[in-house]
């Protein structure tokens, strides 16, 4: 299947089946979403596969009512750090002299300056970017799921107090951004049968 076919071929599940993804699929969808572009690599964001239902019917009552929360297969909780930038760029260049086998002295520069730049951020701007490179995530999940027949139904409407609280979210200096319900869609959803409504490419994109 090309690009351009999955991408026609995904949609927003409305309805779940009861069929269950294998823990390898979600394994390698985990995986490429990991490699998704994020600013400075920083990744500020974390996500918990959720498969246990009982866990699910706690998050349903912060789910306004979307069911698709509780009948999904998997359901991925797209968090974002609260800790300082400073202290994710820290953590960034310790794994990368771990992977790399480079020294932080080599990097002592760029380290100053994605804290220079980051770190002058107030708070609430340095959330809203971490939740930014979360939604970057997003697509990449969105694509490799399409590309892996696997369907996706991306939620913002919830209550993030709610989820933080059912996940104990606060032990890891981490607060909710997002959900995406993994699994397969019902035969009777008839969303799936509806033509795509898009901006036509001619209005959507100027060529200069």
């Amino acid at each position: 299947m090309s690009l351009i076919e999955a991408l026609n071929w995904r949609y927003a599940v409305r309805s779940f089946s009861e069929q269950l993804l294998e823990d390898a699929q979600v394994q390698q969808l985990l995986e490429a979403t990991s490699l998704s572009a994020s600013a400075y690599g920083l990744q500020p964001y974390r996500i918990f596969a959720i498969s246990s239902k009982s866990l699910r019917d706690q998050l349903l009552p912060h789910s306004y009512g979307q069911n698709k929360v509780r009948d999904c297969s998997h359901l991925l909780v797209f968090t974002v750090s609260t800790k300082p930038v400073t202290a994710l760029v820290d953590d960034y260049f310790q794994q990368l002299g771990s992977v790399r086998q480079e020294t932080l002295e080599q990097h002592k520069g760029y380290a100053e300056h994605m804290k220079s730049a980051l770190g002058g951020m107030t708070a609430q701007a340095q959330l809203q970017w971490a939740h930014e490179q979360a939604y970057i995530a997003l697509g990449t999940l969105l694509t490799s799921a399409a590309m892996l027949r696997i369907d996706t139904c991306p939620m913002t409407g919830i209550e993030r107090q709610g989820f933080d609280e059912v996940l104990g979210l606060a032990r890891f200096a981490q607060t909710t951004s997002f959900v995406c319900a993994l699994g397969y869609r019902h035969p009777d959803d008839q969303a799936a049968k509806k033509a795509k409504v898009r901006v036509p490419l001619s209005e959507l994109v100027a060529w200069q």
